[in-house]
């Protein structure tokens, strides 16, 4: 008997765990000192259990949004949204927060913004506060000005959340990278370094002028240009290396010459080589034409004999003749 007892005992005791686990009594008098009748019902509560819903997470969920005015928010809205795989937490205190600083966030955005994986407790703290992105994050950004200094500059971007482009907005990395190119465009536009120099809020009013936050999860408040160096002088390097190119390409063009001028002596030289060698081979032909001269009767022995008196005769005034030059020039070198 006293087993039978225990075991009666035990199956009440189980029966009663599972009853309090399905019938969450404490959540439902919660909800009625709190709301009242008839706003959260017991058999809600058991529904949630059943569809694998936290109840405590709906009920103060509920809570909390009637106690701040909310109560235009349901139970079923927040158990849609639980079993979307959003974050209920999370969507409560941005919707408590967005209604105390007078921010229009409708339950409906409030969702999509949580469902497409951005946190909307912090979106609605930066629309209350705003946030500082550096641009770049880490270093400088190099641009240069007409007359071909480089300068180097940081900004400070003070942006606010836009509720309404939240969804399919750009990231911060898209503000860099739109104030980036605006500095550098910026820079580039000015005529001397010095202009940046002298008014470096230019660059700010002309970064802002461009609209750089369409199409982005935010709203640009202020560009502030933390910090501006002077960097290389780009444009000396780029007219000094542009010289260094000009030179190697006339030397190479002055080499090209110079070979084609020892091309032209070679060739110049070989000619002389060929009319010497056609003087020589019409010279060999002269002792040959004299004696076929002498065989057909042309040429007579007198006629030999006068010919060779000329030559010596004129090799005699020739011997004379540089003899006489010789002794000039010896003179000369003398006198000097």
């Amino acid at each position: 008997m006293p087993i039978v007892s225990m075991v009666m005992l035990f199956v009440i005791v189980i029966v009663v765990l599972l009853l309090l686990y399905f019938v969450p009594v404490g959540l439902w008098i919660q909800s009625i000192v709190s709301l009242g009748i008839g706003r959260i019902g017991i058999v809600d509560l058991i529904r949630m259990r059943l569809r694998k819903i936290s109840p405590r997470l709906v009920t103060d969920g509920v809570i909390n949004l009637h106690k701040a005015g909310l109560d235009q928010i349901t139970t079923d809205m927040l158990e849609t949204h639980y079993l979307a795989g959003g974050q209920l937490g999370n969507i409560v205190k941005a919707l408590i927060a967005a209604d105390k600083a007078n921010i229009p966030l409708p339950f409906e955005t409030a969702t999509a913004i949580d469902l497409a994986g951005r946190d909307v407790k912090e979106a609605v703290q930066t629309s209350v506060y705003p946030k500082v992105i550096n641009a770049p994050i880490d270093g400088y950004l190099a641009a240069v000005a007409k007359d071909g200094i480089e300068l180097k500059a940081r900004a400070r971007v003070t942006v606010r959340t836009n509720l309404a482009g939240l969804v399919g907005g750009a990231t911060d990395d898209t503000i860099i990278a739109r104030v980036g190119e605006g500095i550098v465009s910026a820079i580039g536009s000015a005529n001397t370094y010095s202009e940046v120099l002298e008014n470096p809020d230019n660059i700010s009013r002309a970064v802002l002028d461009k609209g750089l936050d369409a199409g982005t999860a935010f709203e640009i408040l202020s560009i502030d240009i933390a910090d501006l160096d002077v960097g290389k002088n780009i444009g000396a390097a780029l007219q000094t290396d542009q010289a260094e190119a000009d030179l190697q390409v006339a030397q190479a063009r002055a080499e090209t010459r110079r070979a084609m001028a020892v091309a032209q002596e070679q060739e110049m030289k070989a000619k002389v080589q060929e009319m010497q060698a056609k003087v020589v081979e019409a010279e060999a032909e002269v002792p040959l034409a004299m004696a076929f001269a002498f065989r057909e009767g042309n040429m007579g022995i007198f006629d030999y004999y006068n010919m060779q008196n000329i030559k010596s005769d004129t090799g005699m005034r020739d011997s004379i003749a540089g003899t006489d030059k010789s002794e000039t020039d010896h003179h000369g070198e003398d006198q000097e």
